[in-house]
């Protein structure tokens, strides 16, 4: 019994051996126990110079450069392309177009100035197909026109040169057309019917001396009762022209 040391059989002793660090609870903690975060301790996570959390594995947006001036006057033209396809446009029904798709003013006005050049967009020709057009197809007058061109940004001076190619006489002979063919199916007094078919005159346009003078005509070549009518029309309300 004598020699043996203190400690010997127990391993606690003075040459007991160090604890094993590479045991699996000293490599990794136990299952179902988080790390501590600076969120437990109250504090705000770090971020790095993207403003995500430090260490996060999420990789962060990239941000897509601005379009390139050549990448943007492509896009114009194939928008104006498409509106062009569908029918004739003027200039200022293309540039608003392009401005909604947005379209920078420096581009719209290269890409509209090169299609000008190369006659894809003509307000003028615009405007004498437009009347042509209109006049003909819906029977519409100089000033129902001149209110379409207007609301489609012809300017002025190219509105009226092709307005100027409907004279008098055109517009007159449209207006009777216009009331013989509402006349085939109109019902109610004479009165009644004249009210309505000078009204509607007036709606496409026409001054009010064309619209009488056109109903008062086409009642008095209809019938005896509507003839008389028409002769007691004051011929004065034809002055207002």
């Amino acid at each position: 019994m004598a020699g043996r040391r203190r400690g010997a059989r127990s391993g606690r002793g003075w040459d007991a051996a160090p604890p094993r660090t590479d045991a699996p609870s000293a490599r990794r903690p136990r299952r179902g126990r988080a790390r501590p975060t600076d969120a437990d301790d109250g504090l705000e996570p770090a971020l790095d110079e993207h403003g995500w959390p430090e260490g996060a594995t999420t990789t962060p947006p990239v941000v897509e450069p601005s379009r390139s001036p050549r990448d943007e006057a492509e896009a114009a033209r194939e928008i104006c392309l498409r509106q062009l396809a569908t029918r004739p446009r003027t200039r200022a029904e293309l540039a608003t177009a392009l401005s909604r798709r947005g379209i920078s003013e420096e581009t719209i006005a290269a890409v509209l100035d090169r299609y000008d050049e190369v006659g894809m967009i003509d307000d003028a020709a615009f405007a004498r197909a437009w009347v042509a057009s209109r006049h003909h197809g819906r029977g519409l007058a100089r000033r129902a026109l001149a209110n379409e061109l207007r609301q489609r940004g012809v300017d002025t001076e190219t509105a009226n040169e092709a307005l100027g190619e409907l004279d008098e006489v055109t517009e007159a002979e449209t207006a009777r057309v216009l009331v013989d063919r509402k006349l085939r199916t109109a019902r109610g007094e004479p009165d009644a019917v004249f009210r309505r078919l000078v009204g509607m005159l007036a709606r496409k346009g026409y001054p009010p001396g064309v619209a009488i003078r056109a109903v008062k005509e086409a009642l008095a070549a209809q019938s005896a009762e509507a003839a008389e009518f028409a002769e007691h029309i004051d011929d004065d309300a034809l002055a207002d022209e």
